[in-house]
């Protein structure tokens, strides 16, 4: 698939080919010409040193005729193998063009080294009028050497003449290149960049017109996009996902009236429930009927059998309210002592109970009939099926901005998987006894009443038992005294 980012991508290597290539020329026609340039600057400097030295030179046997001092000496010693060493570098400067010219050049430096050697020769001797003679021989041969140098410099410029006008030519050539190839490379950049903004914009403009008909509600319209890159993939997917939502319209459509069928039917359902309540006996009545029974038996000597009454009455008119209240965890800690004392009179040795509880921690607010469900499946679960029963630990912790509750029991346990399934809703287990209401209940009225997931763990090994974890938020319980 020929992608946006690949066209982008090859543009930009053209303009890179073509920058390099254009740094590259001038970067080899710069080399050459300073080169050149370097060549004829050289043998004009190499000249100019010569004569300088030879000037130079008079003047050091000057100073010596003067004064004959060995520093004095030292010094035309030292100018002398200067212009011996310049020698090499003005043979390297012959050409076909200036080859008498040069060769006379040096004969006349070594003959003004001579005759300077001669003068400071007659000067040791102390014959002056010579050594005066021999200097002012010296003096006319730099002088011929400055002639001369002036000569081979007029040659050389006739010489490289031709290089110069080539130099010049080459440039005014490489300034009308540059002319046309900056052109060259505009009108290239415009038609790639034309072409590659077409090539974006257009699907974009089809993709455009197409959501707002969806907008209105059309959703028969195709979208086509003939370019093979991300656009034509986007409208395919776009195409799809007007299909999808058709029939997603659709569908909510048929359940909206599949709701309102089984609203209706709900409708008849409770209005049959509530016939049904009214045919049953008034839970006042009972409660009233089971504490005068309560009461009989405790003047009657029985103790145990009047507390039982009463636990069952309280828990029976907890459990009556509606599951929709919120309670503090005290009032689940109460009811749920009342309803361990009924089952502990049920089962008892076969039942161990133990609680560790966080009394400062009881003012959280939490759904009605959380932790009793709970409780009633570790009982059906760990402790009813086993002979020797079971034990069941309760605790109530501080867990910062929560409050964390553990009920582990010593059960048979389950698998990991099970354990994921059954926080998910895929596995129903049995309903509590006292209550109606399963785990999968509490879970749910957990996560509406506080809008947060996760707040129900499950650790359990096959075989050791299991442990259920809630996380009661603090934070939801300063709102409310709010």
């Amino acid at each position: 698939m020929n992608t946006i980012q690949k066209k982008i991508f090859s543009l930009i290597s053209v303009i890179v080919l073509i920058m390099m290539g254009i740094w590259i020329a001038l970067s080899m026609y710069i080399s050459q010409t300073h080169d050149q340039y370097n060549s004829i600057l050289q043998r004009y400097l190499v000249l100019n040193e010569v004569n300088e030295e030879s000037q130079d030179l008079i003047m050091d046997l000057n100073n010596y005729l003067y004064d004959p001092t060995s520093t004095n000496l030292r010094a035309i010693d030292e100018r002398e193998l200067k212009i011996q060493n310049m020698e090499n570098e003005i043979w390297n400067l012959g050409h076909s063009e200036n080859e008498f010219e040069l060769l006379n050049y040096i004969h006349l430096m070594d003959s003004l080294m001579e005759t300077v050697e001669r003068s400071i020769s007659l000067s040791n001797q102390e014959e002056s009028e010579a050594a005066i003679r021999e200097f002012n021989d010296a003096t006319r041969i730099a002088n011929y050497i400055s002639d001369t140098k002036t000569a081979l410099v007029e040659t050389e410029l006739e010489t490289y003449d031709v290089v110069y006008r080539g130099i010049i030519a080459r440039s005014t050539e490489l300034n009308r290149f540059g002319i046309w190839l900056i052109l060259l490379l505009t009108a290239t950049l415009v038609i790639f960049s034309y072409l590659l903004s077409r090539s974006i914009t257009r699907p974009i403009i089809q993709l455009t017109e197409a959501a707002n008909t969806l907008s209105k509600g059309d959703f028969n319209k195709v979208v086509t996009v003939h370019s093979n890159d991300e656009f034509d993939f986007l409208a395919k997917t776009f195409n799809r996902m007007r299909l999808n939502i058709n029939n997603l319209i659709q569908e909510i459509q048929e359940q909206a009236e599949l709701e309102k069928e089984l609203q209706d039917n709900k409708i008849l359902l409770q209005e049959s429930q509530f016939r049904s309540l009214q045919s049953q006996i008034n839970p006042h009545f009972l409660f009233n009927t089971l504490n005068t029974i309560s009461k009989k038996a405790y003047l009657e000597g029985s103790l145990q059998t009047s507390d039982m009454l009463v636990n069952v009455a309280d828990l029976l008119r907890y459990n009556l309210k509606s599951l929709d209240r919120s309670v503090t965890l005290l009032e689940e800690v109460t009811i749920l002592k009342r309803y361990m004392a009924i089952q502990k009179a049920r089962y008892t040795e076969r039942l161990i109970f133990l609680e560790d509880i966080d009394s400062s921690l009881l003012h959280v607010q939490l759904p009605a009939l959380t932790l009793q469900p709970i409780i009633e499946n570790a009982i059906i679960y760990s402790v009813e099926p086993r002979e020797d029963g079971g034990e069941i630990i309760f605790s109530v912790n501080d867990a910062e901005a929560y409050v964390r509750i553990d009920i582990e029991d010593d059960g048979p346990g389950m698998s990991e998987e099970k354990a994921d399934k059954l926080l998910k809703g895929l596995l129903v287990p049995k309903e509590g006894h006292s209550t109606g209401i399963g785990f999968i209940n509490v879970v749910k009225r957990m996560q509406l009443f506080f809008e947060a997931d996760n707040l129900i763990q499950i650790e359990s090994t096959l075989g050791k038992g299991t442990k259920i974890t809630l996380y009661i938020p603090k934070q939801r319980s300063l709102k409310e005294n709010a």
